[in-house]
Formats: structure tokens, C-alpha cells, sequence
């Protein structure tokens, strides 16, 4: 168990570390990060459970994605992947979509958005970008949520 959550930890660390230097992550630490993170889930739940709530955040990230898609392409009008969002980020949502049960995924989903931009908000003037490292910022929110609930064992993410 100790093991899982220190390769957790670490690959969310890389992924963090790679996007917010780089703005890439190498492509297989999202498959390493989704079997990690999907067996904890897994592990902590019922398989119909795991299997019900990971097919319906799914459901959700696709429809997500599929709603800033076309208001890329019909309000904005720039090319959805290589201008307004990346690859990884679609494959991250994909990632928590699997790690956790529907009403923690929403939650965390919407608290990591926020806190991705909080920080944007503040660093965006240190950085040589001008695109949000959004994986980065969620894989740094969730290594603290991640630490936080390990270490006080009263936060149960899998019970919500």
C-alpha cells in the first residue's frame, strides 16, 4: 500500500514537474497514473461501483470536453487542440474521471479548476507562457489532497 501511494505520488509529481517546465508530459505516465490511480479506486470500492461511477464520470468528461470543443470551434474559432486545450489535459480529466467515485470526482474536478486558476491567476506574470500548464496544476492539487487525506485517515475519498 505504501508503495502505491509513493508511485502515485510521484508520477502526479512528474507530471506536475514536466508540464509546468515544459508544457509536456511524457505520453505513458497518464496510462501508469490512470492504473495507479484506477486499482486505489478500485480497491476501495465495490467492482459495480467502480465500474458505474467511472463510466459516468466519463460520460461527464466527454461531454465537457465535447462543450469547450464546439465552443471553440464556433465562438472563439481556433484550433481546440493545438491553441486552446491540450492533449493532456483531456487525458488528466480522463484520469480522475477513473480515480475516484462521482460525487469526489465532481468535487475535486471543480476545487482543482479553481485552484489552476488561482495559481494561473498569480504566476501568469513570472511565466514565459501564456498557456495554463492545467495537469500540472491539478496534478499539484490533488498530491495535496492525496497527502491530506493519507496522512490524517479521516478524510475517506471513496465513501462520497
Amino acid at each position: 500500500m505504501l508503495i502505491l501511494k509513493g508511485l502515485i505520488l510521484f508520477n502526479l509529481g512528474y507530471i506536475a514537474q514536466q508540464d509546468l517546465k515544459n508544457r509536456e508530459v511524457y505520453w505513458f505516465l497518464f496510462p501508469s497514473i490512470l492504473v495507479l490511480l484506477g486499482f486505489n479506486h478500485y480497491k476501495n470500492s465495490l467492482p459495480i461501483n467502480f465500474i458505474n461511477t467511472s463510466l459516468i464520470n466519463t460520460m461527464l468528461v466527454v461531454l465537457i470536453i465535447a462543450v469547450l470543443f464546439l465552443y471553440s470551434s464556433l465562438r472563439i474559432k481556433r484550433p481546440f487542440f493545438k491553441e486552446v486545450f491540450g492533449l493532456g489535459d483531456a487525458l488528466f480529466f480522463l484520469v480522475l474521471a477513473i480515480a475516484f467515485p462521482t460525487v469526489t470526482f465532481t468535487i475535486l474536478f471543480v476545487l482543482s479548476l479553481i485552484f489552476s486558476t488561482g495559481v494561473w491567476l498569480i504566476l501568469k506574470n513570472n511565466s514565459r507562457y501564456t498557456t495554463i500548464p492545467l495537469a500540472g496544476y491539478m496534478s499539484l492539487f490533488l498530491i495535496f489532497i492525496l497527502i491530506g487525506a493519507w496522512s490524517t485517515n479521516s478524510i475517506n475519498l471513496y465513501i462520497l
